[in-house]
This record gives C-alpha cells, sequence and structure tokens, in this order.
C-alpha cells in the first residue's frame, strides 16, 4: 500500500536539511505575500524565488518540481507567480517543460483582486515529456477543494498523473502541503507522499484526509 508521512515542522527548514530527494518530484504552492504582513513586497519577493529556488535544488534530474499559484493584484499591480518563478528557475538552471492555466472562474467573468485561473507550471532537468500523450494546456474547474488555498482534486490528479506517465519518481514531495489533498490523490494514484506543514491540525488532517469528492 503506498505510504503517507506528514512532517509538523516548519517546510524551508525541513528542506534545507534535506538532500537531493532521489526518486521523489515535488509539488507546491508557496504562500502569497498577503500571508506576510512584516515584508514589503520586493522583500517578498526575494523569499518566494528563494524558497522556489531551494524546492529546484532537492529535485533529482529524473524527477520535476510542479508549482500551482494564483496571482493577486496589490496596488493596482498584478504580482506574476510565473514569471517569479521562472526567474528562479533560470537563475538554478532548470527548465520549464510545460506551463498550463486551471480556470477557477467561468471565462468571461470578471474577478477583483486576484485572477479567475491559476498557473500550473512544471520543471526539470531531464524530464522531457512525450509528446504522443500531451494533455489540454487548459483545465477547465479545480475540482473540489478542502480548504479555500488548497489545490483542487482534479489539480492534483493531473499533476499525479504526469510524474506517473513521464518519470521514474515514485514518491511525492508536498511542502506547504495543507490539509493534505495532494497526498490524498498521490496514495489512492499509487505513489508515496510526504507532507510538510507547520500547522499541526492542519498537518493532523493531512495525514489521516481521503479524497473529497464532488456531490
Amino acid at each position: 500500500m503506498p505510504t503517507r508521512v506528514v512532517h509538523n515542522t516548519d517546510a524551508i527548514r525541513w528542506l534545507e536539511e534535506q538532500p537531493v530527494l532521489e526518486g521523489c518530484s515535488l509539488v507546491a504552492s508557496l504562500p502569497d505575500y498577503s500571508e506576510f504582513p512584516k515584508l514589503s513586497l520586493p522583500e517578498w519577493k526575494e523569499w518566494f524565488m528563494k524558497v522556489a529556488s531551494l524546492l529546484y535544488a532537492r529535485c533529482p534530474d529524473e524527477g520535476v518540481v510542479i508549482f500551482y499559484q494564483r496571482d493577486r493584484k496589490r496596488d493596482g499591480v498584478w504580482v506574476d507567480k510565473s514569471y517569479l518563478l521562472q526567474r528562479a528557475a533560470e537563475e538554478s538552471g532548470i527548465d520549464l517543460i510545460w506551463h498550463k492555466v486551471v480556470c477557477r472562474a467561468p471565462p468571461g467573468q470578471p474577478t477583483f483582486g486576484s485572477t479567475g485561473y491559476s498557473h500550473l507550471l512544471c520543471f526539470s532537468r531531464g524530464v522531457r515529456p512525450d509528446l504522443a500523450i500531451s494533455t489540454a494546456d487548459v483545465l477547465p474547474a479545480t475540482g473540489p477543494v478542502t480548504w479555500t488555498r488548497g489545490m483542487g482534486v482534479k489539480v492534483c490528479e493531473a499533476a499525479v498523473k504526469f510524474v506517473i506517465q513521464h518519470t521514474n519518481t515514485r514518491t511525492l514531495v508536498n511542502p506547504f502541503c495543507g490539509h493534505g489533498t495532494l497526498l490524498a490523490v498521490a496514495n489512492e494514484m499509487g505513489l508515496d507522499a510526504i507532507g510538510v506543514e507547520l500547522g499541526r491540525k492542519r498537518a493532523e488532517k493531512a495525514l489521516a484526509l481521503s479524497i473529497p469528492r464532488e456531490k
């Protein structure tokens, strides 16, 4: 049976203590600047790229790093997280191998303050997708979510399916795992999963979560 381990600790400290995570791929949603009220926007951008670079450094050549990020507006200006991830990737010597868009609101519906879509980006040094089994660049829905900041089930399934089809890695590492939707999906699809979550109650939920389904 697939295994699941959740470390109740700081994700950055945990990653810094690890060597390259052989046999693993990583999936993450890095915290938004709104969660760091003491940081200026330039300071948060520097933090964001530093953490992204840390994930790139821990990914083996045969693995991938997948990010799920939603843009937000601050003082009338969009903060584009996909741009920050690609800047950090270029500095780290890792390549963007695909970039998908996940609809959070129906096309044509206006949103305010944050985008009606999220980015889903995949980076790797050694993996190159087989174009014969390409998937859609636009995902029409996130699927059920367990909390407002979490990845939806359909997004998790897309990420896990790609790891299974295109890599030899069979463990998914999810820093900042929240309620653990990705961990539960990975287990259901046959992969081992490791999560890291600072909040004790969220870590406990992540360890026990079963897949939420649409009613």
